[in-house]
């Protein structure tokens, strides 16, 4: 990672942070505008309750932990974009529509009504993490880091195996030149999604700078 910042943009287009092992954004079809504290109206009811999309991401995460050598890297990276695109469903129309709205903000560079979006999301639902970790990712790029480490805590209240809060977390320490605890972050990360070469190169380069070494 030769400019975090610029590593972060390229991750917040896909999904934040690693998200620095970033999945790819999927496509989403515009919407009109409407006022950033009103959601809009309900559309058809979902496929899978919260409930039943949380628990099948809990399975791929308890699956990702155990893929660990080189073979394996492949399903590793097909294996967390599942995960990642399981955590952008809320359950409800709404909140997801928000989501969108909230992250196509973000690609177009446009933070502040990002931010504005997902604030409404995260108002009207606290308990999706995913809601908080998009908008730490706005304040980040907003250079509000406060703010953004503010919103990581509520995303590993939620979903403490979030890697990629964590490699969020760890991008903001560095930022903040504090190399150990952005070292403990990535290593935090890393035992939930081993087989992710770019968590492995942070903590190379981050045990080099600060003398620690991973046991």
């Amino acid at each position: 990672m030769v400019d975090l910042r610029r590593t972060l943009k390229t991750s917040a287009l896909a999904f934040a942070l690693y998200n620095v092992t970033f999945a790819n954004a999927q496509e989403t079809p515009p919407f009109p505008d409407v006022a950033p504290g009103a959601p809009p109206a309900e559309a058809a009811p979902p496929r899978e309750t919260a409930r039943e999309i949380a628990r099948d991401a809990q399975v791929l995460l308890d699956r990702l932990a155990t893929l660990t050598a080189e073979e394996e890297a492949v399903e590793a990276r097909r294996l967390a974009a599942e995960i990642q695109e399981r955590w952008t469903h809320s359950g409800s129309a709404t909140i997801d529509l928000l989501l969108r709205r909230g992250r196509d903000a973000i690609t177009e560079g446009e933070y502040t009504r990002a931010i504005a979006h997902l604030t409404a999301l995260t108002d009207h639902a606290p308990e999706f993490a995913e809601g908080w970790n998009q908008r730490a990712t706005a304040f980040f790029l907003s250079d509000r880091y406060g703010e953004a480490l503010s919103d990581i805590e509520q995303v590993l209240i939620l979903e403490p195996r979030h890697f990629g809060a964590l490699s969020g977390l760890a991008v903001i320490l560095e930022q903040l030149e504090r190399p150990e605890a952005a070292l403990h972050a990535f290593e935090a990360a890393q035992e939930i999604y081993p087989a992710d070469e770019n968590i492995q190169g942070a903590i190379d380069r981050l045990e080099q700078q600060t003398g620690e070494r991973t046991l």
